[in-house]
C-alpha cells in the first residue's frame, strides 16, 4: 500500500453528507463545485496535497519498477489528479474528469513521453 494513493483528506467534512455539509459552510461548499482548486478542507487537504503526494507515489513506482507494467489502485480524487498531471490540466479541472467505480484508466509513462490511453473505462462493469 502506497500512502501517496490515499484518499482525499476531507477533514471535518469526512462521513457527512452533502446537505450537512452544506448546512454548515454553504460558500465553502459551493466552492468545491466551482473552483475546487481554491478549496482546503477544514482540518484536512487542499488539491495542491493531493496532487504532491500522488506525483510522489508516481515517481515512486515508475522509479522502482522501470519498463514494466504497473497496476495502481486509488480512489476516485486521487485518479483524476493523476489524471490531470498526465494530461496537463490545472486543478481548476479537477470535475471534467469522472472516475467511476471499478473505473479503469492507463497512462503510459516513458522516459520521453507519457500517454494517457484510456480514461474510466467501465465496459467490463456491463452485463454479458
Amino acid at each position: 500500500m502506497l500512502a501517496g494513493l490515499n484518499d482525499l483528506d476531507y477533514g471535518a467534512w469526512r462521513w457527512k453528507t452533502y446537505e450537512e455539509v452544506r448546512a454548515v459552510a454553504p460558500g465553502l461548499f459551493s466552492r468545491w463545485f466551482a473552483a475546487p482548486d481554491q478549496v482546503r478542507f477544514p482540518g484536512g487537504e487542499s488539491l495542491q496535497d493531493l496532487a504532491a503526494r500522488a506525483a510522489d507515489a508516481v515517481c515512486d513506482v515508475t522509479q522502482r519498477h522501470p519498463n514494466e507494467t504497473v497496476v495502481m489502485v486509488g480512489h476516485d480524487s486521487v485518479n483524476r489528479v493523476i489524471l490531470m498531471q498526465a494530461l496537463a490540466q490545472p486543478l481548476l479541472a479537477y470535475w471534467r474528469i469522472t472516475q467511476s467505480p471499478c473505473g479503469l484508466s492507463e497512462i503510459e509513462i516513458g522516459d520521453d513521453r507519457t500517454r494517457v490511453l484510456r480514461i474510466n473505462e467501465t465496459a467490463h462493469l456491463e452485463p454479458a
